[in-house]
C-alpha cells in the first residue's frame, strides 16, 4: 500500500473511533445510572422521613400527553382542607414522583393540593432519553396547562423542581407559563458546566464533554450545550426562590447563585447548611418550611 492509502485508513480508523466514543459518552450522559421504581423510591424516602401522608391523600392517579405525544404518568395529593391552591412537583434525574414527596409534606401542611409526575423516562412512563430539561420544561408546559384545565378555579399555581427537576422548573419559564411562582432546588443552570466539573474532579479528560455533546446531536438530536436554563431567565417575571445545599458537590451551589443573578423578576436565594445534593428538605424540614412561607408570604 501507498503512504497516502495508509493514511486514509489511519484516518478512517481514527474517525470511525471518535465516531463510536461520541456515541457511547452521548448514551451514556442522558441514561447513567438505572432508573428507581415507585417502590424503590417510596422505600428511600420511608427510610429518611415520614410518608405515611401518601397513603390518606384523596386523590387520583391518571396521564398528560406530553411534547410530542409522549404520555406523561400523573397523580393528585389533595390538600387535607378545601383549597384552591395547586402546586406542580418534578422530581430529580433517576428519581419519579415519590421522590417529590418530600416537598408534598411541606406543601401540603401550607394548605396546596399537590401534582406529582413521572418525568420522561422516569418512573412508569416509556424509556426516554433525559435532555437535561430541553424536552422536560415542553412536557411541563403540558402538565401547566393540563393542570388548570382538570382543576378549574385555581387562585394560585406554583412550581417546584429538584436537581433535574428544577432546571426543568427554571427551563419551563421561557414559554411564558400561567404560574405564579417557581421554587428551584438544587438546579444547575447549564449542564455542560456540571458534567466538566464532574470529568475534572474525576480526573477524566475534560474534552470529553465534547465528544458526549457530539453524541447527543448524532444520537438524539439535541445538544448537551443547549441546556441551559440559566437562559430561561432573561425576560423571566414569575418570582423565583433558589434554594441550595451549601455542601451539594455533585451539582454546586454556584448554579444558584449564577441563576439568581441572571434574574430580572423577583427572586430570592437560600443556602441550606449541612444540606448535600436534594438533602435539603431532609436535613431541615422546619427552616425549608420557614424559608418557603416567608417566600409565599411576600407574594401576598
Amino acid at each position: 500500500m501507498t503512504p497516502t492509502i495508509i493514511v486514509a485508513i489511519i484516518a478512517v480508523v481514527i474517525l470511525a473511533l471518535v465516531v463510536a466514543a461520541a456515541f457511547f459518552l452521548g448514551g451514556f450522559s442522558v441514561s447513567s445510572g438505572p432508573r428507581q421504581t415507585l417502590d424503590e423510591a417510596r422505600a428511600w424516602q420511608q427510610e429518611r422521613y415520614d410518608t405515611s401522608f401518601y397513603d390518606t391523600c384523596d386523590g387520583g392517579e391518571y396521564t398528560v400527553e406530553g411534547a410530542d405525544g409522549y404520555i406523561l404518568h400523573a397523580k393528585l395529593l389533595k390538600s387535607p382542607v378545601p383549597s384552591d391552591r395547586y402546586v406542580i412537583i418534578s422530581h430529580g434525574y433517576t428519581d419519579n414522583r415519590m421522590g417529590a414527596l418530600k416537598y408534598a409534606r411541606i406543601y401540603l401542611g401550607l394548605g396546596f393540593s399537590c401534582v406529582i409526575y413521572d418525568l420522561r423516562g422516569h418512573g412508569l412512563n416509556a424509556p426516554a432519553a433525559t435532555t437535561y430539561g430541553i424536552l422536560e420544561s415542553r412536557d411541563l408546559v403540558r402538565v401547566i396547562e393540563d393542570t388548570r384545565e382538570r382543576y378549574p378555579g385555581i387562585t394560585q399555581l406554583g412550581l417546584q423542581g429538584e436537581s433535574l427537576g428544577a432546571a426543568t422548573t427554571v427551563a419551563v419559564l421561557a414559554y411564558g407559563p400561567e404560574v405564579d411562582f417557581a421554587v428551584a432546588d438544587c438546579g444547575f443552570s447549564d449542564i455542560e458546566g456540571v458534567l466538566r466539573a464532574g470529568y475534572r474532579n474525576a480526573g477524566v479528560p475534560v474534552f470529553l464533554v465534547d465528544l458526549a455533546d457530539l453524541g447527543t446531536r448524532m444520537r438524539y438530536g439535541f445538544a448537551l450545550k443547549d441546556a441551559r436554563p440559566i437562559d430561561a431567565l432573561d425576560a423571566n417575571e414569575v418570582p423565583v426562590l433558589f434554594i441550595h445545599g451549601a455542601d451539594d458537590n455533585l451539582i454546586a451551589p454556584e448554579n444558584s447563585e449564577r441563576m439568581f443573578g441572571r434574574a430580572r423578576g423577583p427572586r430570592a436565594i437560600h443556602f441550606i447548611d449541612g444540606a448535600g445534593h436534594a438533602e435539603s428538605a431532609i436535613v431541615a424540614p422546619e427552616a425549608y418550611r420557614a424559608v418557603l412561607e416567608g417566600f409565599l408570604e411576600q407574594l401576598g
